[in-house]
């Protein structure tokens, strides 16, 4: 059930919108779709691990907020220059900025499987602590200026697919965004990891049953620390990918991907008590939040109705969870 319905979900409100707006069903709006859960797909790669091991990670949007902004403050200051005299200015600043997800990472980590701060009132502390972060380093003002690779990542057009003319008898096109393949390559590296890798299986493993894992020699608190460094660091990746994306580096900038990026992970079926789904599920998820945000703005609906729809679909995708667990359990 839990894999079934977010399928039939998803066609259903394919089916729907189809309907309700002639502007729904095209190609072009297909790939905008897409386009625009790009860097949601990235995050929710991430939490997809931490969910498997049966942990969470509340701060996955105010670190992206965090890293977007680091990337920014560093890019603009004097450049730096190696003995050749060649800029270095943008790859110092993308080095720091990784290196910034990856400190978040490993302290989240230690809290977690060192002290044995649950990971829900860890990650709640993170997200205050990266949001200060992005206080301190933006205070208050919007910042434009990125390197060069992550304004090409971000906002740069990979390639154009070819989809006929247009009315004026012009060749028309459909850009494909670098943050599209960049998505996609997450997407699957993470899938082939967790379902060919040793690695993957032990997430499982601990997701599964921590206490047989432990039995199996599998060193629990490892896995679970690596995935909380897993998941900041595709945050971090998203963060810097979307200032480019949105144009600006600013506060509380990533506030709605939180919640995007959890309903992503659970509408698509992957359990809240570990050890069932995978990033096909997230894939599913990702579509389904896709269809109904961009299915919503065609039909013109109230956009504080289209907050509460969001709301509910998300509540449904929970309670599928929850009885799907109890199926489980019971069989």
């Amino acid at each position: 059930m839990r894999n079934i319905a977010p399928v039939i979900t998803l066609i259903a409100l394919v089916i729907f919108f189809s309907f309700a707006s002639s502007t729904f069903f095209t190609l072009d709006n297909a790939f905008n779709i897409i386009r625009q859960l790009s860097i949601t797909g990235i995050i929710a790669v991430g939490l997809t691990y931490v969910i498997l091991t049966a942990e969470i990670d509340l701060s996955v949007a105010a670190v992206a907020n965090a890293i977007g902004i680091t990337v920014a403050y560093f890019t603009i200051q004097p450049d730096y220059v190696n003995i050749a005299n060649v800029p270095m200015q943008g790859w110092i600043a993308v080095i720091l900025a990784l290196l910034a997800a990856l400190a978040i990472g490993l302290v989240t980590a230690g809290g977690i499987t060192i002290i044995g701060i649950p990971s829900f009132i860890m990650t709640l502390a993170m997200m205050q602590i990266a949001n200060g972060m992005s206080a301190l380093l933006v205070r208050g003002q919007i910042a434009y200026s990125y390197p060069e690779i992550v304004t090409t990542l971000g906002s740069g057009t990979a390639f154009r697919i070819p989809i006929g003319v247009d009315a004026a008898g012009k060749a028309a096109f459909i850009p494909i965004g670098w943050t599209i393949i960049v998505c996609l390559a997450f997407l699957v590296a993470g899938h082939i990891v967790l379902k060919y890798t040793r690695y993957g299986r032990y997430i499982y493993m601990v997701g599964g049953n921590r206490e047989a894992a432990e039995y199996s020699g599998v060193n629990v608190k490892l896995i679970i620390g690596s995935v909380m460094v897993i998941c900041a660091m595709c945050s971090g990746v998203a963060g810097m990918l979307g200032v480019a994306y949105f144009g600006s580096a600013q506060q509380n900038q990533f506030d709605t991907f939180l919640l995007d990026a959890i309903a992503a992970v659970v509408v698509g079926g992957t359990s809240l008590f570990g050890g069932r789904g995978g990033i096909g599920n997230t894939i599913i998820g990702l579509l389904v939040l896709g269809v109904v945000n961009n299915g919503l703005d065609h039909i013109q609906i109230d956009s504080f109705l289209k907050i509460l729809i969001r709301g509910l679909i998300l509540l449904a995708a929970l309670i599928i969870n929850i009885y799907a667990q109890k199926l489980r359990e019971s069989g």
